[in-house]
């Protein structure tokens, strides 16, 4: 039984390894605070492309994932269930496919931000991002550093901003930019 087990078990992670992979270059928050515990949310992916290794099959496959779970999906939704008000695009930016996320919150914790009391700094813990693998860039604020992975915002800041790496484009990632502008005309 043992002898089954283990062929099966090389063949699914030689598949999962071979397949595409949906990424992108950065992504870019921008927390802007109507209220104490409001708000709005914006979510950039910068150059979505796919880890695909030139393959079109896996091109094509990795687009439709960008679209079913992403933009016409609720892994958005999944990712911050207690926000509201989700609107997703997609668009053309210095020739790259980016996406655009904007949701509203009415309180801090829906957008994983943090706040002790009014005087205290806004906080975001950067290990508890969405998805895994982002590593910080830049911010508006400070950035506590590898041994305190938190972004500290004055109390008297109204538009946080924080920017992460995701993926480097290399020689086997192609651009889902082709992809989607061939998509849009069809429709």
């Amino acid at each position: 039984m043992k002898k089954f087990r283990f062929p099966f078990f090389l063949f699914i992670l030689l598949g999962f390894l071979l397949s595409g992979c949906l990424t992108c270059e950065k992504k870019e928050y921008i927390f802007e605070l109507t209220g104490p515990e409001s708000g709005k949310l914006t979510i950039r992916f910068v150059n979505i492309f796919s880890n695909s290794l030139d393959s079109a099959g896996e091109v094509k496959t990795d687009y439709a994932e960008l679209v079913d779970m992403w933009l016409e999906g609720e892994k958005i939704e999944r990712d911050y269930p207690l926000a509201t008000k989700f609107r997703k695009r997609l668009y053309e930016a210095n020739g790259q496919l980016c996406g655009e996320v904007s949701i509203e919150f009415s309180s801090l914790k829906a957008v994983r931000l943090y706040k002790y009391d009014a005087q205290s700094p806004y906080m975001l813990n950067t290990t508890t991002m969405p998805d895994d693998g982002e590593t910080f860039l830049s911010s508006n604020g400070e950035f506590g550093g590898d041994h305190m992975p938190v972004i500290f915002w004055r109390p008297d800041n109204s538009t946080m901003r924080l920017v992460t790496s995701i993926a480097k484009p290399d020689s086997t990632t192609v651009s889902l930019l082709d992809t989607w502008k061939a998509n849009t005309k069809k429709r």
